[in-house]
């Protein structure tokens, strides 16, 4: 469920947007039939993959899509023509949407997600598809990552308090699917039902005379696997001797204590010595949990230098995806009146592939990915025995013989969620068993090897044909 606080969003979108579906409306174009791609160009993190996430809140946000008096009022107070107002009164976004599974492993230029539908409806979706499927897969790719270094350890998502306002809520999504084991976001655990946790702050301890009596009120009052923050004062020579008097006196009563944190200082030299202070005192159930400023690379190093740290909690450097700031993911026509389109560039690697596509997985002899090859819609899988690098087209991969599979399905059509989508933790799932399969060389966090993705030969044929053409319109200017 999305977290949008209104229940029309047909405003949620850029002004050119909506200039361009005037223009097309009052142009006589607006039946005319669009297919759009949304892809990205350039992998965030530096890394090998991107985890794709949002399809979910799109399409949940799609079924809103539409105009109330209110917002036609302001649409006329902006100038908008009166049979443009007139016909986003019925609107709705009837168009049809392919997509790969919201969890999915994806790499750069390949069609991820296909938006079919008169080239109003389509265009008007553009920035919501942007804005939620960009954000969200940025947050999903970073989640995995740190996932990827914490290993069988889990880590929680502390990042709400220093995300970007209320993107907070899709942000904590994509971190459960991306990899986090629960959230501090309390807000997201309600919408979405992934599992909240969280431990207490310094203030707690801050508010009662003595460090030692924090610890026995907090725990009178939260019984159920407590987890003490311990460096408020001094960690080894005040939280942990009060922590193991506490433990003791939980024991009595037939309780346990579940844990401390550790939020500052050598994580890895403090997390040592407290472990061999619990143990020495019998308390090896004692889980030790560390914060403060974490990303996949500490966390690394944390593991180096064998750390005696049993799980995480993940803030800032997760929520705000840091340190890319954004997914340069776009939103391309392809097709418009069944006749192929695409923008040109000087850059060939900037040229988009036009038509209607679709994208396949090819498996290596062991069940890895080994390839992704990009081919019309319309095209034969079992008479592609090619694919050819689009850069470089000189660079090819025989594929015939290989298992594959179509990663498209369609999710939308006719206003309507055509299938049960997976709630995040079904997407974390999905995404653990491929990355299984993805090879380790793929997933490492310096130079990772670039996953291969090509073309068709009639895909990569109708590119140059298409740029041929434009190119002749040009010679008669």
């Amino acid at each position: 469920m999305t977290d949008f606080s209104v229940e029309t969003l047909g405003l949620y979108t850029d002004y050119y947007e909506l200039s361009m579906s005037q223009g097309y409306l009052l142009s006589g174009k607006k039946d005319e039939s669009s297919v759009f791609d949304y892809f990205f160009r350039t992998t965030p993190f530096e890394g090998g993959f991107l985890v794709f996430a949002g399809l979910a809140d799109l399409l949940d946000a799609l079924t809103a899509f539409r105009y109330s008096e209110e917002n036609l009022n302001y649409l006329k107070r902006l100038g908008f023509h009166t049979s443009f107002i007139e016909y986003l009164k019925e609107f709705r976004f009837n168009g049809t949407i392919f997509s790969v599974r919201e969890g999915e492993l994806v790499f750069p230029n390949e069609p991820i997600l296909r938006v079919e539908g008169n080239i109003i409806e389509a265009q008007l979706i553009e920035t919501l598809v942007l804005n939620i499927l960009n954000f969200e897969s940025l947050i999903a790719t970073k989640s995995f990552r740190i996932k990827l270094a914490c290993g069988e350890k889990p880590f929680s998502d502390f990042g709400l308090r220093r995300a970007h306002g209320t993107g907070g809520i899709q942000a904590t999504r994509a971190a459960i699917i991306g990899g986090a084991s629960s959230t501090s976001n309390v807000q997201a655990g309600f919408l979405y039902d992934i599992p909240v946790s969280g431990t207490m702050a310094h203030s707690w301890v801050q508010s009662f005379g003595d460090e030692l009596t924090a610890f026995r009120e907090y725990v009178r009052f939260n019984p159920g696997n407590p987890i003490l923050l311990v460096d408020t004062y001094d960690t080894l020579r005040s939280g942990i001797p009060n922590v193991i008097i506490v433990a003791k006196e939980l024991e009595k009563s037939g309780h346990r204590l579940a844990g401390i944190r550790l939020d500052s200082g050598d994580l890895a030299y403090l997390s040592k010595k407290a472990r061999t202070m619990l143990d020495t005192a019998g308390l090896p159930y004692v889980r030790i949990l560390a914060s403060n400023q974490l990303n996949e690379y500490v966390i690394n190093s944390l593991f180096e230098q064998d750390s005696s740290i049993d799980g995480f909690g993940v803030g800032t450097e997760l929520i705000t995806g840091k340190p890319d700031a954004s997914l340069d993911g776009v939103y391309k026509l392809a097709l418009c009146n069944d006749i192929a389109r695409m923008k040109i560039s000087e850059n060939i690697e900037k040229m988009t592939f036009p038509g209607r596509k679709s994208l396949y997985r090819y498996f290596d002899a062991e069940g890895n990915f080994f390839r992704d090859g990009i081919l019309l819609e319309h095209e034969n899988p079992d008479s592609c025995d090619f694919i050819y690098n689009p850069i470089y087209p000189d660079k090819w991969t025989r594929v015939a013989g290989l298992g594959r599979e179509l990663l498209h399905q369609k999710v939308y059509e006719n206003n309507e969620i055509s299938q049960p989508l997976p709630d995040p933790l079904q997407c974390q799932k999905y995404l653990f068993s491929r990355a299984a399969s993805l090879p380790p060389e793929h997933k490492r966090f310096i130079m990772p090897h670039i996953y291969k993705v090509g073309g068709s030969t009639e895909l990569l044929n109708l590119r140059d044909q298409t740029r041929r053409k434009i190119g002749e319109n040009f010679s008669e200017n």
